[in-house]
């Protein structure tokens, strides 16, 4: 069977999806994934077959331009203008609507892929719109895979704030020019990967408005590859502290909470491990002694020997944690990071503080009552064990396949 994967192309948007692409692949199915900007070589350097739908263009730095610059992006408008949808990307831009640029610039190459490749079934993740659209403008079948640990379209709350599976003016319009039949595609299943405690299912549900049935399956975390250091594969003399503000935050807010996390950390008798990725991190000035900077490293590698992981609270940087049963303590930022950061606290694997109003004194209070306080990692073990009982990847698809053939 051909399969076409399609996803935003954020690290948080398509990495969480990266296990069951490569559990088609290894059922033997042909795999195509459909995204853009830096995401094409990130799922080339994970061993899958990639299409650019988006090239010479990186949308994903052209968005962030945009919302450094009260959401306008020259580029994209001319691209938009060019395409005849000038009015549906100021809607976008002005919305603040980073999903709405992503169909609008994403959905026409992904036919056009989709087209060349010949897929008999397209899954796409249910934040991506393009990947709806093309399974309707080429009559596919449709497994839509939840890629959030915050939430999911199931959820009650999100239904009653969010038309989620309507036709806005970008897919109308896009509709109209692409020529795309009006309806949605034939769904058959919606999968939803998180801990029945923290949200998720713990067994086959119908969608109780179209009858539509939800999946669970198991949170698989992929990070990217790494050359694993020898010291990620030891236990460390005292505590192990994961930092991380993901690949966004600094961009957007810079390195001012970071900054606060640092100091209250390096007063305390714990390695903290800081993967900053390409942030530069001069404003910190020098580190403290127990302060590591690694770069980019994948959280895989070192959450294993981990006690403890302080974070922004993007959705896969706090399911990783869930997986690997470490505590967190969550500064969450926005978009869905509030989101994240309160399921964190509400199931007890972690605490939770406003960035805007953390000091040194309540940081280090935290991180200690963390790695004291037992109740947090029985919580995040009971989590982990949760999970660990949740269909796999690999299941999943061969469900899939199965129904698809009958």
């Amino acid at each position: 069977m051909r399969i076409l994967f399609t996803a935003a192309p954020g690290y948080g948007l398509m990495l969480p999806i990266v296990p069951l692409v490569w559990a088609a692949r290894a059922a033997g199915h042909e795999v195509l994934v459909a995204t853009t900007a830096e995401m094409t070589d990130v799922g080339a350097r994970a061993g899958l077959p990639m299409v650019d739908v988006f090239p010479q263009h990186d949308v994903w730095a052209e968005l962030l331009r945009g919302i450094g610059s009260d959401g306008e992006s020259p580029v994209l408008e001319r691209l938009a203008a060019a395409k005849g949808l000038s009015e549906e990307y100021q809607k976008a831009s002005q919305a603040g609507n980073p999903f709405g640029l992503f169909t609008l610039t994403m959905t026409e190459g992904t036919i056009d892929a989709g087209r060349a490749f010949g897929p008999d079934l397209v899954v796409h993740t249910t934040d991506h719109v393009a990947g709806r659209l093309v399974a309707a403008a080429l009559g596919l079948p449709v497994l839509e895979v939840g890629n959030r640990i915050s939430w999911s379209s199931r959820d009650a709350d999100f239904r009653a704030k969010t038309e989620f599976y309507g036709d806005d003016e970008i897919t109308l319009a896009l509709r109209a020019k692409l020529d795309i039949p009006d309806g949605p595609p034939r769904v058959f299943a919606r999968i939803d990967p998180r801990a029945p405690s923290m949200g998720g299912l713990a067994a086959d549900e119908p969608d109780p408005q179209d009858g539509i049935p939800w999946w669970p399956m198991r949170f698989v975390p992929f990070n990217g590859g790494a050359v694993v250091p020898e010291w990620a594969l030891r236990r460390p003399e005292r505590p192990r502290v994961g930092v991380t503000l993901g690949t966004v935050v600094p961009i957007m807010t810079g390195t001012s909470n970071l900054s606060v996390v640092i100091e209250a950390l390096g007063g305390m008798d714990v390695e903290v491990i800081l993967a900053a990725g390409k942030t530069d991190l001069a404003d910190l000035g020098p580190l403290p002694a127990n302060v590591h900077s690694v770069g980019f490293l994948p959280l895989s590698a070192f959450l294993p020997t981990a006690s403890l992981m302080v974070h922004h609270g993007g959705s896969g940087t706090t399911a990783a944690p869930l997986h690997y049963a470490v505590p967190q303590l969550v500064l969450p930022a926005f978009a869905d990071n509030p989101m994240s950061a309160q399921r964190v606290v509400d199931r007890g694997v972690g605490l939770s503080h406003d960035p805007a109003t953390a000091d040194v004194a309540t940081v280090r209070a935290m991180a200690e009552r963390l790695l004291t306080e037992p109740a947090f990692r029985t919580a995040a073990r009971e989590v982990s064990e949760e999970m660990a009982t949740q269909p796999s990847p690999h299941s999943v698809i061969e469900r899939t396949i199965a129904l698809i053939n009958q």
